[in-house]
C-alpha cells in the first residue's frame, strides 16, 4: 500500500471505463501523483495543485509504480 508523502507512477488503470474517467481528472497512465493521505484502503493523492479523494476500489484499481 503506498504511503504518505510517496511519489508514484501511474502504470496502468484496471476496470471498465476507468481509462476515460481517470484521464478526465488527470490522472492518466504516466501521470506523476503523490499521496497525501492514506486511511483504509482510501487515498488522498496529489497532480500538480489539485487533490483527489479515491475510495478503497477506486483506489485498488489504479497501478502504480515508485519513482
Amino acid at each position: 500500500m503506498a504511503t504518505p508523502g510517496q511519489l508514484l507512477r501511474v502504470a496502468a488503470l484496471r476496470g471498465s471505463g476507468m481509462d476515460r474517467r481517470m484521464t478526465e481528472i488527470g490522472l492518466n497512465v504516466g501521470a506523476e501523483i503523490r499521496v497525501v493521505q492514506q486511511q483504509g484502503g482510501g487515498l488522498v493523492v496529489q497532480r500538480g495543485e489539485s487533490r483527489y479523494a479515491l475510495g478503497a476500489g477506486l483506489a485498488h484499481r489504479v497501478l502504480v509504480a515508485a519513482v
